[in-house]
């Protein structure tokens, strides 16, 4: 792949994201462990332009599907001490460019940076998505569907969540670095 190469088989027009057979996946450091987690209620658009890196995509999550299989921690994660869902009930992406990313030796499949902002409880961050394009296909349906893998890692107290108990010597319960990782089909929209 050059360094302008487009995704190949990705059709210009809106892609739908499909929630049913997508995945929007974090971690984050909890006492000595990773607790995972993911969100159930998301939903976004993709518009692919003439040229591919002129596109863009918006995504909105519901912040009250957390799940990180433990009903307690997720009312506490819900809460007006960690992300404050009654008064930020989703978060949002919004990408501003694309650009081609250096593939590395494990890569499978092209990968881009997709710049974005991301808003948090109202604070809206810069963010990089490496993002990994796995084609296009039909679907059994006759839709057109494409699939992308994507990952980054934000810090929480860049978005005002600053909730932590203090344990011995300098150590946290929480973490503030969340790895966060998506499995996304989209659908092309008909005309």
């Amino acid at each position: 792949m050059t360094e302008t190469a487009a995704p190949p088989g990705l059709t210009t027009g809106t892609w739908t994201i499909d929630p049913a057979h997508s995945e929007i996946t974090f971690s984050i450091r909890h006492l000595m462990t990773t607790v995972r987690g993911s969100f159930t209620e998301f939903g976004g658009t993709i518009e692919i332009a003439d040229d591919p890196f002129r596109s863009t995509a918006t995504a909105e999550i519901a912040i009250a599907s957390i799940d990180t299989r433990n009903a307690e921690r997720d009312a506490h994660v819900r809460s007006s001490e960690i992300m404050d869902v009654e008064h930020h009930p989703t978060m949002t992406f919004t990408a501003t460019g694309v650009a081609p990313a250096r593939t590395g030796r494990r890569a499978r499949h092209p990968r881009y940076g997709v710049e974005g902002e991301l808003t948090i409880r109202g604070i809206t961050n810069p963010v990089r998505l490496l993002t990994e394009f796995h084609g296009t296909g039909v679907d059994p349906w006759g839709g057109l569907r494409a699939g992308f893998t994507a990952s980054t890692r934000i810090l929480r107290s860049e978005f005002g969540i600053q909730f932590n108990v203090p344990l011995q010597g300098d150590r946290l319960v929480l973490g503030d670095e969340i790895d966060i990782g998506l499995e996304i089909q989209a659908v092309l929209a008909d005309d």
